[in-house]
């Protein structure tokens, strides 16, 4: 997937802006909020099979799963690819890269079809500049499921760790 800009003309059903309101990153924000917000998306569908990004491109924007499942992929020193995580709907995929310009970390690819919901990082720069209170919740929101995450790994990490004494 190349690089898009998306504009704010895009309509994203009422249906899309209830499941936006269950992402836990959007929590904190009011049903109107949301509604400000889901004019700066765009709506995405792809066929199950079908490669959204690889470990190492450039990413500048966030998914958030509609209706479907993806699989979270690493390059393994010993295999090929190996799914990590299979995400599905109400989750999200690639929330750093709206704030950093740090390569994709893994690859993704559809496990089924899926409907997905785009925010680009020039259109959350928008929502920053136009919405500021609206932009710091989504920040807040972001930093909350990178810390939830990060724990997540590092206690699987743990798992597999030999102590060192």
């Amino acid at each position: 997937m190349q690089k898009q800009s998306f504009n704010r003309s895009f309509v994203i059903s009422k249906e899309t802006i209830d499941l936006l309101n269950e992402v836990p990153i959007f929590d904190k924000l009011g049903y109107n909020e949301i509604k400000i917000l889901s004019r700066f998306m765009k709506p995405e569908r792809y066929k199950a099979g079908e490669v959204l990004f690889h470990e190492g491109d450039k990413g500048d924007y966030v998914f958030f799963v509609v209706d479907g499942k993806l699989d979270v992929l690493k390059t393994s020193k010993t295999s090929d690819d190996v799914v990590i995580a299979t995400i599905g709907k109400g989750r999200s995929i690639g929330e750093m890269t709206i704030v950093d310009d740090y390569p994709r970390s893994a690859t993704v690819r559809t496990h089924t079809n899926v409907s997905l919901i785009i925010l680009t990082r020039d259109n959350f720069e928008h929502i920053l500049k136009e919405y500021p209170q609206i932009g710091i919740k989504v920040l807040k929101g972001l930093t909350r499921q990178v810390s939830l995450n990060l724990r997540k790994t590092s206690s699987r990490l743990a798992e597999y760790m030999f102590p060192l004494n």
